[in-house]
C-alpha cells in the first residue's frame, strides 16, 4: 500500500471534494458570523442536528444586497472545498438569498431535477470539441461586451477560424425563444462549434438560459455546444445541458480555439524532435550498413578466394617442403644402395676364385643348376661357358 503524507492526503481530498461538489444550494441558519478586516465573511450554517463552516470571500461578499445577521435563515449557492492547513472542509459561498424569498432559485432547482431525470445532463451524451475548428457560430447579443471579448480572444489566439454571429436578445421575456431558435438554425449550417453566451448579471438577467425551451434546443443539437453565460460563479441550466461549460465568454474561446503561439512552439519542438529522430535513424542505419559491409567483406567471394589462395600458397609451401624432404630421404637411400652395389660388385671383389654365375644373361644361384645345364662363369676379366656334368651336395651345408 502506498504511503501518503498528510499534505498529499489533504490535497487528494480537496481535489475530490471540489470536483464532486462544484455547485450546491444549501438552506440553513446563520451562526457565529465574523466580518474580517480583509472583507471576507466567516460563519457557520446549521440546522437542528448539524453544522458546517462557511466562508464568503470579499469579491462575493461585496455583491450582497443585505447584511447577514445571527439566526437568519438563508439559501446559499456554494461549492465544497477543503482548507488544507487544518484538514477541514467548508462551504465557499458564491451568493446568499434570504430563505423563502428565492422563487427563481426554487424554479431553477425544479427544472434542473426534471431535466436531470430525463438524461439531459448525462455525461455519455456529451460531444467532444474538434481540436482545430474552422467555422464557429456565436449566439449572443451583437451589442454586448461578451461578443467583443470573444472576438478579441479569437483574434489573438487563432485567426484562421471563421466566426458568424447570430444576434439575439439575451435577457427579457422573448430572449429564451430567440436563443433556442438561433441554436436550431445554426445547427443546420455545418458549424464545428456553437457558443451560447452572454455577460454577467443577476439571476433575473440570466434567466433566459434557465428556460426549458433553451435546454431543449441545446439538447437536440447535433453540433457541439459551449455554454458561456455570466461569470465563473454562475451556473445555468444551459451549462448543465451543453457539451462544455465555460466559466466566462472569453474562456469559451480559449477552450475551443488552439493557441497559435503554442502551435508554433509545438511545431518547433516537433521539428527538433523530427531532426533528432531522423539523425538517430540515419546513424543507426549507417552502423547497420557498416556492419553489413564488414560481414560482406568477411564472407564475400573475393574474400573467400583470397583465403583459399592463401591456403593454396600455404599448401604449396608445405608441398615443396615435403618434396624436398622426400627427395632428401630418397637421395640418402639411393646413395646407400649405390654404396651397397659398389661394395658387392664383382670387380670390387678381390677374393681368389670368386666368379658370378649367370644363365641367359641373368645372375643365378648355383642351387638352381641341373645336370647338362649350360651356364656362364664371369670374373672381372674373363667369361667362361660351362656345362653341368654332375651335381654334388656340399656336406658342410647340412
Amino acid at each position: 500500500m502506498h504511503t501518503l503524507s498528510v499534505s498529499s492526503l489533504n490535497e487528494q481530498i480537496k481535489s475530490l471534494l471540489e470536483s464532486s461538489f462544484q455547485q450546491l444550494l444549501i438552506e440553513g441558519e446563520l451562526s457565529r458570523i465574523t466580518f474580517h478586516n480583509s472583507g471576507h465573511i466567516y460563519f457557520t450554517l446549521k440546522d437542528d442536528s448539524s453544522t458546517v463552516s462557511a466562508v464568503m470571500f470579499r469579491g462575493n461578499a461585496s455583491r450582497l444586497k443585505f447584511r447577514l445577521e445571527e439566526g437568519m435563515k438563508v439559501v446559499i449557492n456554494a461549492a465544497l472545498t477543503l482548507y488544507k492547513p487544518r484538514g477541514s472542509y467548508q462551504l465557499n459561498c458564491f451568493s446568499i438569498e434570504p430563505s423563502g424569498q428565492g422563487a427563481l432559485a426554487l424554479a431553477y432547482e425544479q427544472l434542473k431535477e426534471k431535466l436531470s431525470a430525463q438524461g439531459y445532463f448525462a455525461q455519455e451524451r456529451k460531444k467532444s470539441l474538434p481540436k482545430f475548428p474552422q467555422k464557429i457560430a456565436l449566439i449572443t447579443s451583437a451589442t454586448g461586451a461578451a461578443l467583443q471579448d470573444m472576438l478579441r480572444v479569437a483574434e489573438n489566439r487563432f485567426r484562421a477560424v471563421v466566426i458568424d454571429v447570430y444576434d439575439v436578445l439575451v435577457q427579457g421575456e422573448s430572449a429564451a425563444a430567440q436563443i433556442a431558435n438561433a441554436v436550431s438554425v445554426a445547427d443546420t449550417k455545418a458549424y464545428d462549434i456553437l457558443i451560447v453566451s452572454r455577460g454577467g448579471g443577476s439571476m433575473e438577467d440570466l434567466w433566459a438560459f434557465n428556460e426549458e425551451v433553451v435546454a431543449h434546443a441545446i439538447f437536440r443539437s447535433k453540433t457541439p455546444i459551449i455554454s458561456a453565460v455570466g461569470h465563473e460563479i454562475d451556473w445555468l441550466i444551459s451549462d448543465f445541458v451543453a457539451d462544455v461549460r465555460a466559466p466566462t465568454p472569453s474562456a469559451a474561446m480559449e477552450i475551443c480555439l488552439p493557441d497559435t503561439n503554442e502551435l508554433y512552439q509545438t511545431l518547433d519542438t516537433l521539428q527538433t524532435q523530427y531532426r533528432q529522430n531522423l539523425n538517430q535513424i540515419i546513424n543507426s542505419k549507417n552502423q547497420e550498413l557498416q556492419h553489413l559491409k564488414n560481414l560482406f567483406s568477411q564472407y564475400s567471394v573475393s574474400k573467400k578466394l583470397e583465403l583459399k589462395t592463401e591456403e593454396v600458397k600455404q599448401l604449396q609451401g608445405r608441398f615443396h617442403e615435403m618434396i624436398a624432404f622426400k627427395m632428401q630421404n630418397f637421395t640418402k637411400e639411393l646413395e646407400h644402395v649405390q654404396m651397397l652395389l659398389r661394395a658387392n660388385h664383382p670387380k670390387h671383389k678381390t677374393k681368389k676364385g670368386f666368379v658370378q654365375l649367370s644363365q641367359n644373361h641373368k645372375v643365378i644361384d648355383i642351387a638352381t643348376l641341373k645336370v647338362d645345364d649350360i651356364f656362364e662363369l664371369q670374373s672381372e676379366t674373363m667369361s667362361v661357358s660351362a656345362q653341368v656334368l654332375t651335381l654334388k651336395q656340399n656336406l658342410e651345408s647340412k
